[in-house]
C-alpha cells in the first residue's frame, strides 16, 4: 500500500456473518471507487469458534443475492495488534464493541455509526446477528451492511483526503 493509505478491520462475534458480509461488500465498493491499492480491509471475530471456516453458508446465500462474494474468506480471531495496526476497527454490535474497547480503549467504532442520514438502524446501534434465526435476518443483515458501507466508504475517502492534503 502506498503512502495515504488506510485500512478498516470489520468484527463480530464469530467471523461468519456480520464481519466477513461487510468485508466482502466493502471490498467491492473500495475496487469500484479504484481505491484498492491504498485501503487495506479484513475481518475478524472476537471469538475463536469458528477459526479457519468459510462464512455461514445462509449468509453467503443473502450476500450472493446481491452480487457479492464472500467463498474465499475464512474466519479468524481479532488479535490485540490488530487494533493499532488498523485505521478504522469496526465492530458489528455493542458487545464486540465493548470486547474491542477493552483490548484497547478508544480505538473501535460501531458499524451503525456509518449509517448515511435518512436511513434508519436498529434502535439499539446494533447489525443484528443472524446465526441463530431465519433467512430473512441474514436479508436484513445485508441490507444495513450495504447502506453502512456506503457510509463508511465516504468517511474512508475524507480520511484519504484529509492524508493526501497540505498541512
Amino acid at each position: 500500500m502506498s503512502a495515504g493509505a488506510t485500512s478498516v478491520l470489520f468484527v463480530c462475534l464469530g467471523n461468519i456473518c456480520r464481519s466477513p458480509t461487510a468485508e466482502a461488500m466493502f471490498r467491492a465498493k473500495v475496487a469500484a471507487a479504484g481505491l484498492q491499492d491504498v485501503v487495506r480491509i479484513d475481518s475478524a471475530g472476537t471469538g475463536d469458534w469458528h477459526v479457519g471456516e468459510p462464512p455461514d453458508p445462509r449468509m453467503r446465500a443473502a450476500a450472493a443475492d446481491r452480487g457479492v462474494d464472500m467463498t474465499a474468506l475464512r474466519a479468524r480471531q481479532v488479535r490485540r495488534e490488530d487494533l493499532t495496526a488498523y485505521t478504522f476497527v469496526v465492530a458489528m454490535d455493542a458487545a464486540n464493541h465493548a470486547a474491542l474497547e477493552a483490548m484497547a480503549p478508544g480505538r473501535a467504532v460501531r458499524m451503525l455509526e456509518f449509517l448515511p442520514a435518512g436511513i434508519a438502524g436498529p434502535a439499539d446501534g446494533d447489525v443484528p446477528d443472524p446465526y441463530f434465526g431465519g433467512p430473512d435476518g441474514f436479508a436484513d443483515v445485508v441490507e444495513l451492511l450495504d447502506a453502512a458501507t456506503d457510509g463508511l466508504l465516504a468517511a474512508v475517502r475524507a480520511q484519504l483526503d484529509g492524508a493526501r492534503s497540505p498541512a
